[in-house]
């Protein structure tokens, strides 16, 4: 529940945050992304003060509950990814599991107001493992030497743009997952252009 930098919270403040934070993730699932903080706070058993002065906007609340579901969905399979056995499961968990997230937490993304700098920090954090993950499969022969770290993000971001697309079933996204899988690995690959610098 404390973000990088900040210092920790005492043991009733956390267990707010987590109550606010499962509270509103539930909320925007069942009542959509115009939920008011009131309600949330109603569901959380704990005042709107308590509400706005750990979370003092909608976006804040928004960003608090996509940060728990990354520490708790995606950066186990991050860690594990960078000790992998297998490199290229590495890569493949390492995308299933940010899919998997952002299609599960569709209606906490819609709830925000600001996305552009929604999930500062944890697209930093997650594209730092991903880089070292990439990296490692190279090493081993299994993802395609001519693939930069500069490439990662617009690769994911081109995945979790299709989200937009696809039905919510984990069956469409992982179907997309793998046609971009085959173009990383590096077997018949066609030699991609130079990076522009």
């Amino acid at each position: 529940m404390n973000g990088p930098g900040e210092r920790p919270l005492r043991a009733d403040a956390l267990r707010n945050a987590e109550r606010l934070v499962l509270a509103a993730r539930e909320a925007f699932a069942e009542d959509g992304p115009e939920v008011s903080l009131e309600e949330i706070a109603r569901r959380a058993g704990v005042g709107v003060a308590t509400l706005y002065r750990r979370f003092p906007s909608k976006d804040d609340l928004v960003r608090g509950v996509l940060l728990w579901r990354y520490e708790e969905r995606v950066a186990p399979v991050l860690e594990t990814a960078l000790v992998e056995e297998d490199p290229w499961r590495g890569v493949v968990s390492s995308l299933e599991a940010a899919l998997g997230m952002a299609c599960e937490e569709q209606c906490t993304f819609l709830a925000a107001k600001n996305m552009s700098n929604l999930a500062a920090g944890i697209q930093e954090r997650y594209f730092a493992d991903f880089t070292k993950i990439v990296a490692r499969g190279q090493a081993a022969g299994v993802v395609r030497d001519d693939l930069t770290p500069e490439d990662l993000p617009p690769i994911t971001y081109m995945l979790l743009g299709a989200l937009r697309f696809v039905r919510t079933s984990e069956w469409d996204w992982r179907r997309y997952l793998g046609l971009l899988l085959d173009g990383l690995r590096p077997e018949g690959a066609t030699p991609l252009p130079e990076p522009r610098r």
